[in-house]
């Protein structure tokens, strides 16, 4: 399964963003050529994070397309489908662009169960008491 040296790469860019917060969803984009689906990434992700920060945490995986052009009538599309045919003259001869792309979009991060200072004291009001 290649998704697991793609779960541990998604794992190191969590951590290094997350910067020592629990994390609870990371939203990916992941081109179309990187061929993986959504509960793929999550099971192999689940493994992966087993004991950090991003433990138990949730991957949403949003598919990046490839642009395709087609050598015989010169047509552009998008696709989602690496092994598809011209959608214009159904041939085969394709040139393909992008699809390969993987980025970390977003991280959510755990609510803090304590904050520092004292809640009856503090205002918000970073220049002193008023």
């Amino acid at each position: 399964m290649h998704e697991f040296g793609i779960a541990e790469a998604i794992l190191a860019a969590v951590e290094t963003r997350a910067n020592g917060r629990r994390v609870r969803r990371a939203r990916v984009h992941a081109g179309a050529l990187l061929r993986i689906t959504e509960p793929a990434i999550n099971h192999a992700f689940t493994l992966v994070a087993d004991g950090s920060l991003a433990e138990g945490a949730q991957v949403d995986l949003v598919i990046v397309p490839i642009r395709l052009v087609c050598r015989s009538c010169d047509r552009t599309a998008t696709s989602v489908d690496p092994f598809i045919t011209c959608p214009g003259c159904g041939g085969t001869d394709i040139d393909t662009e992008g699809g390969d792309d993987l980025v970390l979009e977003s991280i959510q991060t755990a609510e803090a169960t304590h904050v520092p200072g004292d809640s009856r004291r503090d205002r918000g009001n970073p220049g002193g008491p008023s």
